[in-house]
């Protein structure tokens, strides 16, 4: 697999994770700053670092096996592995400025 291949992959992770929305909150994921990392081989593993908005929330479970699923579903991509952390502490600083205009934080 090229490398323009592994990245046109990433794209499309990144769509997916784009879709992805926080029950809680009317904002994907990617534009909440929730995903740290997105590491794909050419062997087709995609390993997404993310974090959640508080280290309680009752959500988890469902948005680490929503990404697990949707990401599992991306053209070329064999297995997911989703890694949750807490380091560093999600905060509003790391949202993109269309989730800021979408929350009128901005």
């Amino acid at each position: 697999m090229s490398p323009d291949e592994i990245l046109e992959v990433e794209k499309d992770i990144v769509a997916t994770l784009k879709n992805i929305y926080d029950p809680e909150i009317p904002v994907n994921i990617y534009d909440l700053g929730l995903i740290y990392e997105i590491d794909y081989t050419p062997d087709g593993v995609a390993t997404i670092r993310m974090t959640l908005t508080a280290p309680n929330c009752p959500m988890a479970d469902m948005l680490v096996e929503d990404v697990n699923i949707q990401v599992g579903k991306v053209k070329d991509v064999k297995s997911v592995n989703v890694i949750l952390t807490f380091d560093p502490v999600w905060d509003k600083s790391m949202m993109s400025e269309e989730a800021l205009l979408e929350l009128n934080l901005f």
